[in-house]
């Protein structure tokens, strides 16, 4: 791949499935040999499931090789599973979990270039060029997403402004003071700034973002109306994850915004049974599953995300595409007995005329039963206008909508706008669960 700015589509995002199905098994039999050569974990598992890297001749023999999970990845902490010498690898990241040891990647020289490149081709996708200003508000650190869009907004060869996460008055100062053209941040945060431009008396659609790319937690189409609408600017979903690189695994392309387009000659996607294992043909939901193809400090190996999407035909582009993530195989709340996502109640929340994306889930028990209370924001436009009793009946609709459509009995809390805890950098708190643990 070119080092030089990207001026538009590079030719494998046009290339034919055939053309890349073939590229995809050459670069996944050299992955394959150089974890199980150059990492101890991969080749003990490999092993074990009685399989090597020359088994591998056609793209469906992967499923033969086992999973790797992040419980692999911490158990292997720091850098077991790195493939390379310390001396080779110039960057480290680590993932923000919550529980449990973090997760630690590393990358080489070609990691990082290669890492800049599918941003830039992320970022041109959602509609970016090279002439734009570009306000990065992810988190800088160890959190892959801040210097991930950085450094693709430079090879993209835009202008970056290096914000970062949180200062909300400062975000709203530099966007009326840099007019910046794109805005790289969680679309729970854009939705923060959105608020403190009209409390400043700024209405957002006047501002000067013409795109956001949103990504760094699951969200709906409803959020994105509710951006959109907001901000007069298309608002483009993009994907990834610290494990297999960082932001820029892929991007929706703002010509048709159906689904964000993997860069399948980098990063190799499965779907599977999150129970079996099994994988499932496109098109059914499952849990997406990646090989990486190209990396050298950290390969992964059918590496679990617990991301539940499916996988679609190539529109805009030749790769294929993964629809919106509908939750995640290991976030899912059982209620009463009852499946639940975040992303089922923020559905129905936005579909309430009155209610704001700003909402938080708390879980405890009463007696041996589970309670689920939801704390809920009224939209600025008609919050302090409402009466107690009013609030109290959009309380009631929502808590109507949600045992229809999901089953389960649940007590909604109306609020004025600000009273629920808000994301400062990086991903919203959409859970909290006081249940007793054990």
């Amino acid at each position: 791949m070119t080092n030089k700015p990207q001026a538009g589509y590079e030719p494998i995002e046009t290339a034919s499935r055939d053309e890349i199905s073939a590229l995809q098994l050459k670069r996944l039999k050299w992955s394959l040999g150089h974890a199980y050569n150059n990492v101890p974990h991969y080749k003990k598992k490999f092993d074990a499931a009685g399989v090597r890297p020359d088994h591998l001749k056609t793209l469906s023999d992967l499923k033969k090789f086992p999973f790797t999970t992040k419980e692999d990845l911490r158990q292997n902490y720091p850098f077991g599973m790195f493939a390379v010498p310390m001396e080779q690898v110039v960057r480290v990241h680590a993932s923000s979990g919550t529980t449990g040891k973090p997760v630690v990647v590393g990358y080489t020289k070609a990691d990082i270039d290669m890492w800049a490149n599918v941003m830039a081709r992320s970022i041109y996708a959602a509609g970016g060029r090279s002439s734009d200003i570009v306000l990065v508000s992810y988190g800088y650190g160890l959190f892959t997403g801040g210097l991930g869009a950085h450094y693709g907004a430079e090879r993209l060869g835009a202008t970056v402004i290096p914000m970062g996460g949180g200062q909300t008055e400062r975000q709203v100062q530099l966007i009326q003071d840099f007019k910046p053209d794109i805005i790289m941040v969680t679309p729970s945060y854009v939705l923060v700034i959105a608020e403190e431009m009209e409390r400043q008396g700024i209405d957002p659609k006047k501002c000067s973002l013409r795109i956001g790319i949103h990504g760094a937690e699951p969200w709906t189409e409803q959020m994105r109306k509710e951006i959109e609408a907001r901000f007069d600017m298309d608002a483009v979903d993009i994907y990834g994850l610290s494990e297999v690189i960082g932001p820029g695994v892929a991007n929706e392309c703002v010509e048709t915004k159906d689904g964000l387009t993997l860069w399948e000659d980098h990063f190799y996607p499965e779907i599977i049974d999150p129970n079996s294992g099994e994988p499932l043909p496109d098109g059914e939901l499952g849990e997406l599953v990646f090989t990486s193809l190209t990396k050298e400090g950290m390969p992964v190996i059918r590496y679990r995300t617990r991301d539940l999407t499916r996988l679609l035909p190539g529109t805009a582009r030749s790769m294929r595409r993964m629809g919106k993530i509908t939750g995640r195989s290991d976030d899912m709340l059982i209620i009463r007995g009852v499946n639940v996502f975040p992303s089922q109640i923020e559905e129905l929340i936005l579909k309430q005329a009155r209610l704001a994306a700003i909402y938080q889930i708390h879980l405890s028990k009463e007696g041996p039963m589970d309670k689920m209370d939801i704390y809920v924001e009224l939209r600025p436009e008609v919050s302090g206008k409402l009466s107690p009793a009013d609030m109290e009946a959009a309380g009631h609709e929502l808590q109507h909508y949600i045992k229809s459509y999901i089953g389960v009995s649940t007590d909604v809390h109306v609020l004025e706008e600000g009273k629920v805890e808000r994301t400062v950098v990086g991903k919203a708190r959409r859970v909290v669960d006081k249940r007793p643990k054990g």
